[in-house]
């Protein structure tokens, strides 16, 4: 389904009900929040799925969209979401009822709904929602401000080597519509809490670096956050720290969850594809960035991705 097509299905149905996936970002909050405004501007009835466990950056963005318990959806549509194991466990029963409209940007989409309009050329999910807006109308401010975020997030502030011209030019049309970009950056991309700083520093001291400081790893455990003082909202794109290290063209982020499991975060910018590589433990993502959750201890989840990696490698 096209974005022209997905905004004529929009139009034809209503009282919708709006899915992020586990661990939400920028990408699927601010898609979701955006989506969410654009349908109301139509007179739909349009509400996200609460219990997103979304953190206190995100949190504005979801103010009076959150759908009440008494709630009755009749459309459910994901946005942001490639895979049936990234939904909340709110949203599972939904996936369970049936989604009607994934709107998504993965190459590792697992086409789990009736209908889908996916665009794996767009660096974030928020450019195709973008498209959509525009098909059914103006884009305000209001959709403009959760858009931006969605797109700039994604990109690391248009710094990633997903980054296109037109995510250029979809941001360039946002900032058009008069919204405070300064305000934006500096909150995602120029503050820092202090506990954040020293989780920065232990990552530093205790990372693992293999192939000539090509590919680096840092173990992220839960003791680590407990001697930084830090909670999961301090580590909010943390995945991407590690490639600012000159050298570093594979990095990877493994954290250590409860139930003995770590969830594992690949960046890459050597040509090494992260998407085949996550793909060997149950993962997905885009070629530059994916992830995936594995079972066992951190130095066991270290060895099962390196040796994915050397797999990958291996193959070309």
């Amino acid at each position: 389904m096209t974005y022209q097509e997905a905004a004529a299905w929009l139009r034809q149905h209503d009282r919708y009900l709006i899915l992020t996936h586990k661990r939400p970002d920028g990408d699927t909050i601010g898609c979701a929040a955006a989506l969410c405004a654009g349908l109301r501007r139509l007179g739909k009835t349009a509400h996200i799925c609460p219990g997103t466990g979304e953190t206190h950056l995100f949190t504005p963005y979801l103010e009076g969209y959150l759908a009440p318990e008494d709630y009755e959806a009749e459309t459910v549509v994901s946005t942001d979401i490639a895979a049936r194991s990234l939904f909340t466990r709110e949203g599972e029963r939904w996936l369970e009822r049936g989604i009607d409209l994934a709107i998504d940007h993965h190459p590792s989409q697992e086409f789990f709904a009736r209908e889908t309009c996916l665009d794996a050329g767009r660096a974030a999910c928020g450019e195709l929602i973008y498209d959509i807006l525009r098909e059914l109308g103006e884009i305000t401010p209001e959709m403009a401000v959760p858009l931006y975020v969605a797109v700039s997030t994604d990109t690391g502030c248009f710094q990633y080597g997903n980054t296109t011209a037109d995510t250029h030019r979809v941001a360039a049309a946002l900032m058009e519509t008069g919204i405070d970009v300064f305000a934006l950056n500096k909150r995602h991309f120029r503050t820092k809490s202090w506990a954040r700083l020293q989780v920065e520093r232990l990552i530093v001291e205790r990372m693992h670096r293999y192939e000539e400081g090509r590919i680096a790893v840092a173990l992220i455990s839960r003791s680590m956050l407990d001697e930084a003082g830090a909670t999961e909202e301090d580590l909010e794109d943390i995945a991407a720290f590690l490639g600012q290290i000159e050298g570093v063209e594979t990095s990877v982020t493994i954290r250590e969850q409860e139930g003995s499991t770590c969830k594992l975060s690949v960046r890459t910018s050597g040509g090494l594809n992260a998407t085949k590589v996550c793909a060997l433990l149950g993962g997905g993502g885009h070629a530059a960035a994916a992830g995936c959750t594995v079972s066992g201890t951190l130095e066991e989840a270290e060895k099962a991705i390196l040796d994915a990696i050397g797999q990958v490698a291996s193959h070309g």
